[in-house]
């Protein structure tokens, strides 16, 4: 049975094999995850659809196209339950050729992991020879081919406890003799720098800064925080009092919510909402659909579910296709104050950032409030720089008067 690279998205051409689970030559069970992949959007995992000898085609550290076989599983070397024994040794050993077996102890290769060309699958000496010229082909940078052996010698013992080499590669020596570590990037890390370097290069970008007063969010949730943990069977968040605030004021300024395309500029009537997500592999926008449609506890249990489904590199192409508007918490991190870069085609991104106790002006008097500051990325080419301001105002205002009523709907 072939492993390929599968279709994952249309705009997805290429994957990067970013680490196999299994060692070259070694059993493995169906289901069992034999590969994990990256692409410029998701990270998967393959699990292998037969049992049988793992055999890798392709190295970690390698990309390639869609479609492409990387590995072979041998399904003739699984003993199946109810087989016995002696069936399952003989299942697991292909005929070979006397040159051929001769041969293969000269070069230390298992046989069971080579696909014979002879009749009914004698593995011959023509066989091994093509096997031991794909190991050689390895050894010169630049080809695109990889055998099973090398993979094998890649994963010897004595290079078991050494850094993945797709991750790191041996420190280099600067021409200034300071040492140094070249490390090549990721799909989904090439695809961040080019959103970041489209954003910056291809759009009028301003940002405008307010702050909210989360005293009463605050209150709330220490109000709340049970029943609507016992209610709804997750936890009340900010994020969800940030997605209905935005969506309230997308309503009133609908160019937050558009995008340019060649000469015109689309106006979206729904509201499809980022939530920028920090992963292991980097910076995720997961998109809450119908965001308007949804209640404070389902926006929460869905962004739940997409931190878990980047924990475990399960997110789809699917969950982070589209979006009309984007929010940014770098908050989480004790950002107190930033600049969010606009995720084209988007016109606008909402920074929302640490609290922090700070004295304020309240009614002639200087008190203590938890305050966060706001910051709105917005392309000016769509968007005034009144309607951002207004719009940050609306968010503002909704922040800090949320209605109670929404909590218990």
């Amino acid at each position: 049975m072939e492993i390929r690279i599968p279709e994952v998205g249309e705009s997805v051409f290429e994957a990067l094999i970013a680490k196999w689970h299994v060692k070259n030559g070694e059993r493995v069970h169906r289901e069992q995850p034999v590969c994990e992949l990256e692409t410029d959007k998701v990270t998967l995992e393959i699990n292998a659809e037969a049992a049988g000898i793992l055999s890798i085609l392709m190295p970690e550290g390698k990309t390639v196209k869609i479609g492409t076989v990387i590995g072979i599983i041998q399904e003739a070397g699984i003993r199946e339950p109810g087989a016995s024994m002696d069936a399952a040794t003989r299942a697991a050993a292909p005929p070979l050729s006397p040159a051929a077996r001769k041969l293969a102890r000269e070069k230390g290769i298992r046989p069971e992991t080579i696909t014979g060309s002879g009749k009914k699958g004698r593995v011959l000496a023509e066989d091994l020879s093509r096997q031991v010229a794909a190991e050689r082909t390895l050894a010169v940078p630049g080809r695109e081919n990889a055998s099973a052996a090398e993979v094998r010698d890649r994963n010897q013992p004595e290079e078991e406890s050494a850094p993945s080499r797709f991750a790191t590669v041996s420190p280099p020596v600067s021409d200034r003799g300071r040492p140094v570590t070249r490390k090549p990037m990721t799909p989904i890390r090439k695809k961040i720098a080019e959103q970041l370097t489209r954003a910056r290069q291809q759009t009028a970008m301003v940002t405008t800064f307010s702050e909210a007063d989360m005293g009463r969010i605050i209150a709330l949730r220490r109000k709340y925080k049970d029943h609507f943990l016992q209610k709804h069977d997750v936890s009340l968040g900010y994020m969800s009092f940030f997605v209905k605030a935005s969506v309230e004021a997308l309503k009133e300024f609908p160019d937050l919510n558009a995008r340019i395309e060649a000469d015109d500029i689309v106006y979206h009537h729904y509201y499809d909402i980022g939530i920028a997500v920090s992963g292991d592999k980097g910076l995720v926008v997961p998109v809450l659909r119908n965001a308007d449609g949804l209640h404070y506890a389902e926006i929460e249990k869905c962004i739940d579910r997409f931190v878990e489904k980047i924990r475990d590199n399960t997110l789809g192409i699917t969950d982070i296709e589209g979006g009309t508007f984007t929010i940014s918490n770098g908050g989480v991190f004790g950002s107190l104050l930033g600049t969010p870069l606009l995720n084209p085609p988007q016109s606008a991104i909402l920074g929302m950032h640490a609290i922090q106790d700070r004295p304020v002006a309240l009614l002639g008097k200087v008190v203590i409030r938890p305050m966060m500051y706001l910051a709105l990325s917005y392309d000016h080419r769509i968007v005034d720089g009144r309607d951002a301001v207004l719009f940050l105002k609306k968010v503002k205002e909704y922040v800090e008067e949320p209605g109670e009523i929404l909590l218990e709907g």
